[in-house]
């Protein structure tokens, strides 16, 4: 019964899940004119796999491993699940017969329905097997899945995602090269530099530096600034070079985080 029960559960948060996702995912198109609904990292992934059905199941199933491996070790998901997995897998299964991103990803009603069912079976999937696997080969499933999906996540996707990149355009690949090392030096992952770089290049190729593609890339630099920032890049940065960092910066940080000095 706890089986049935679980199945059952699982099933209805799936499907109302991944309902609200590949609408969300879909909407995102069609901005600032109607509102969207995801992360922007979503949108450009889903980009970068140029609606191209076999692209957007492998980058799914690139993390799915590791959604995994989380769910049967930990009891938890992955952020991927609802980021990567299900709105890739939607669009796979829309455009399985070639049909045009523009009929099939960008239509909401169209991803939403199909995200619904890929949510099902995902969540389906995932809760059950955590479920019935025993607790002795949980423990074997976290030492062998997760640096699995590790290796798969970084190295194999950034250098993908790179080649991609280079493929696409002198710009794309300058622009793809440069973001991406900074993500990787400061994120640790060089795959949303990458694909940060394909959409500016691509931006640029098709309507030149206009307001949007500006707008676009003083965006990303604040971003990663920000984000740099935060993560106390600038304080490593120093230290990297042997030397010690000002007080007052130090001081500076502590103060964000909430602690006084």
């Amino acid at each position: 019964m706890a089986f049935v029960e679980i199945l059952v559960k699982s099933v209805i948060i799936g499907g109302l899940v991944g309902f609200g996702v590949g609408a969300g995912a879909a909407r995102m198109f069609h901005a600032p004119k109607v509102q969207g609904m995801g992360a922007f990292r979503t949108l450009g992934e889903l980009n970068a796999c140029a609606g191209d059905a076999v692209s957007h199941f492998s980058f799914g199933l690139g993390f799915f491993f590791n959604a995994w491996a989380s769910s049967v070790g930990a009891g938890a998901f992955t952020q991927d699940v609802d980021h990567r997995i299900i709105p890739n897998w939607a669009a796979a299964v829309l455009m399985r017969k070639g049909k045009s991103p523009e009929e099939t990803l960008h239509d909401s009603k169209k991803m939403a329905i199909s995200g619904a069912i890929i949510g099902m079976i995902v969540v389906a999937f995932l809760n059950t097997t955590a479920s019935a696997i025993p607790e002795s080969l949980q423990a074997i499933a976290i030492e062998v899945l997760v640096p699995a999906a590790n290796w798969l996540i970084n190295p194999v996707m950034p250098v993908i995602f790179w080649l991609a990149a280079l493929d696409a355009g002198k710009r794309s690949g300058m622009w793809g090269t440069i973001f991406g090392g900074l993500a990787h030096l400061i994120m640790g992952n060089a795959v949303p530099g990458v694909v940060l770089g394909i959409l500016i290049g691509k931006g640029v190729d098709d309507g030149g530096w206009n307001k949007v593609t500006r707008s676009l890339l003083i965006s990303v630099i604040i971003l990663f600034i920000l984000s740099g920032f935060f993560r106390e890049f600038d304080l490593q940065l120093i230290e990297s070079f042997h030397m010690n960092p000002p007080n007052w910066l130090r001081e500076f940080h502590q103060l964000l985080k909430g602690g006084g000095s």
